[in-house]
């Protein structure tokens, strides 16, 4: 018998039929919503709790055999990739809400459930989550990859969000990091050293989260501009003026034109700003929205649309969030290479406009779509893998537009993560503190058996 082998037989013993090693379920672990080619886990694992996490890894350190964590396989940087092989932790059944807190605007939940999940469990206590990175991710791995998403203008992103986490560690132990209260000076900050972490230093099993008052009041709106850079300039300025918005989504024309045919929506196909304005009354959302109305119109924003009622709300953002679908739906057969990068607000114009134009003259397709709000974008390129000159054009353009961000003062990635897609830009943004990333990593897990090839990029390789 293997080591494998008898890994998995250790595993059945303690999770029974729980454990996977048919080609199907391996197949749906070797990859998410990535570009990159599948690579499959050796076994894939159900627990249904933290002990059961543990008792995983434990066996896992044991054999020394990597652990992959699996949430809802909505990721766009390969996070849950088996590059080395290994047991795939599958936590979707992970889905109890352990603690609810209306007083504490707090709340503790299984990493598996989704931020679905958690808004059924909140609908009727006038709470809610904010954080919408568009698919209904589960929220263990929101904070391991550090989502955000169209609401973070105003509420955050997970970083901001997460109070606290249970995590199990390389060999097994649990620990808890964080407390309920809503400061703290107590110790390392590992809460944050571990949103973000990819599955990397540890699996993610139970999150407590900050709550919020659900608005009493919500437009949205839709703003056609002549131009990307009028857009950006509107959007600017709104953060500048400290107009609270909730989202302030840009779309290009290629995006919208993809979007009308997908969704049979009707939208003008120019640059457009989607707005969103919460408030506690009627009044004050009116205002929000007429002080960026007279913004928009100054950059030369043609009739704003708004609408209060949530049925239209609803069939707008589901026709934001259905952007992926669409585009990948444009072109049957290509995959779609999807990135991302965030640049300071003030630098949001100009890196989107030189993109553009590098996009037109690589003869690239590059519908654009953003949080404009904070500086993130997203272009999601569909391209075939069988044409080698269009991969190599598609890679080149990726690869300036990240060092285009960087040296606009911005990041490789504003919220897909780095997985494999991006490690190799990690020098390049950090500098000697990839070193200390490194000394973590060491620390942690010295045997390189959480999720390992993710990340980190190897030191050998320059």
């Amino acid at each position: 018998m293997t080591g494998m082998q008898a890994l998995i037989e250790a595993l059945r013993a303690q999770l029974g039929d729980r454990v996977s090693t048919t080609d199907a379920v391996r197949d749906h672990h070797s990859h998410a919503e990535s570009w990159h080619d599948p690579a499959r886990p050796d076994a894939v694992v159900f627990p249904l709790s933290t002990d059961e996490v543990a008792a995983v890894a434990r066996l896992c350190h044991a054999h020394r055999v990597p652990m992959i964590p699996f949430g809802m396989g909505s990721g766009m940087e390969g996070h849950v990739n088996a590059v080395r092989g290994g047991v795939s932790i599958d936590t979707t059944r992970m889905t109890r809400l352990l603690r609810l807190s209306t007083d504490d605007l707090d709340v503790t939940v299984e990493a598996g459930l989704t931020r679905k999940g958690l808004e059924q469990h909140l609908r009727n206590t006038g709470l809610m989550f904010p954080i919408d990175p568009g698919a209904d991710a589960t929220l263990g791995g929101m904070a391991a990859t550090r989502a955000s998403g169209t609401t973070a203008v105003r509420y955050g992103t997970m970083r901001d969000n997460v109070l606290g986490l249970a995590v199990v560690l390389a060999d097994g132990r649990v620990i808890r990091t964080g407390t309920r209260a809503r400061k703290s000076s107590s110790g390392y900050d590992l809460t944050r050293l571990f949103v973000g972490s990819e599955g990397t230093l540890g699996i993610i099993t139970e999150v407590t989260l900050r709550l919020f008052g659900r608005p009493e009041a919500v437009a949205t709106a839709m703003c056609p501009f002549p131009s990307l850079e009028a857009a950006a300039q509107t959007v600017i300025q709104t953060i500048q003026l400290g107009i609270p918005v909730a989202r302030i989504e840009i779309i290009d024309a290629v995006q919208l034109a993809i979007v009308n045919r997908f969704s049979k929506t009707a939208y003008p196909e120019v640059p457009t700003l989607f707005f969103e304005f919460h408030g506690t009354s009627r009044a004050s959302v009116d205002e929000q929205a007429e002080a960026v109305q007279e913004l928009a119109r100054e950059h030369g924003a043609t009739a704003c649309a708004w609408t209060s009622t949530p049925e239209d709300r609803a069939r707008l953002w589901q026709a934001r969030h259905d952007v992926y679908y669409a585009t990948v739906a444009s072109r049957p057969g290509a995959r779609a290479l999807t990135t991302d990068v965030c640049v300071p607000i003030s630098q949001l114009a100009p890196c989107i406009v030189e993109t553009q134009a590098d996009a037109d003259a690589s003869g690239l397709v590059a519908p654009l779509v953003g949080h404009a709000g904070d500086g993130n974008f997203h272009l999601i390129l569909m391209l075939d893998p069988g044409d080698a000159a269009e991969v190599a054009r598609v890679a080149a353009f990726t690869e300036r537009l990240v060092h285009r961000a960087l040296r606009m003062g911005g990041t490789c990635s504003g919220e897909h993560g780095v997985g494999l897609g991006k490690m190799k830009y990690l020098k390049a943004e950090h500098g000697e503190a990839l070193d200390v990333m490194r000394t973590i990593k060491q620390a942690l897990d010295p045997d390189d058996l959480m999720n390992p090839g993710k990340m980190l990029p190897d030191p050998s390789v320059p």
